[in-house]
């Protein structure tokens, strides 16, 4: 048994001297962080990215992007959205249901109607409306197939 142990640290001296002889490793040199991001410094969503790319494209943005408000199947339930739009002062345009393929009924709120139409006001139409949607789309369009 001593003869084992007197060979076991004999080849761990061997292993020791071996690895000693290799070329020790040099710390790499690390460019910091902020070099790459230049004066981005911030986190942004990439749906923050999108929106500000789309902003500078599209300067004009509310001349040429209307609101759709609908997907609804029945012609009742669209009636009811625009009765509830227009009590709240926002001028709404039907649109007819030209194949099944649209979706079901939309309707198409006025450029001035979508600045008082804001997110909390969407969010409380689509608990009313179980099935109700919004699209920012064309003004020459109607909602696509989802």
């Amino acid at each position: 048994m001593r003869w084992l142990f007197l060979l076991l640290l004999v080849l761990n001296v061997f292993y020791y001297v071996w690895h000693q002889q290799e070329a020790p490793l040099r710390a790499k040199d690390v460019t910091p962080l902020s070099l790459y991001r230049g004066s981005q410094q911030d986190i942004r969503l990439l749906s923050e990215t999108t929106e500000s790319a789309r902003d500078k494209a599209k300067p004009l943005q509310g001349d040429t992007d209307c609101l759709y408000v609908g997907g609804v199947a029945r012609q009742e339930t669209a009636q009811a959205i625009e009765r509830r739009l227009s009590g709240m002062d926002i001028r709404v345009q039907s649109l007819p249901k030209d194949s099944p393929e649209s979706g079901g009924f939309w309707l198409r709120v006025a450029p001035e109607g979508r600045r008082l139409l804001d997110d909390s006001k969407l969010q409380n139409l689509s608990k009313e409306f179980n099935e109700l949607k919004h699209k920012i789309m064309q003004c020459e369009g109607v909602a696509p197939v989802e």
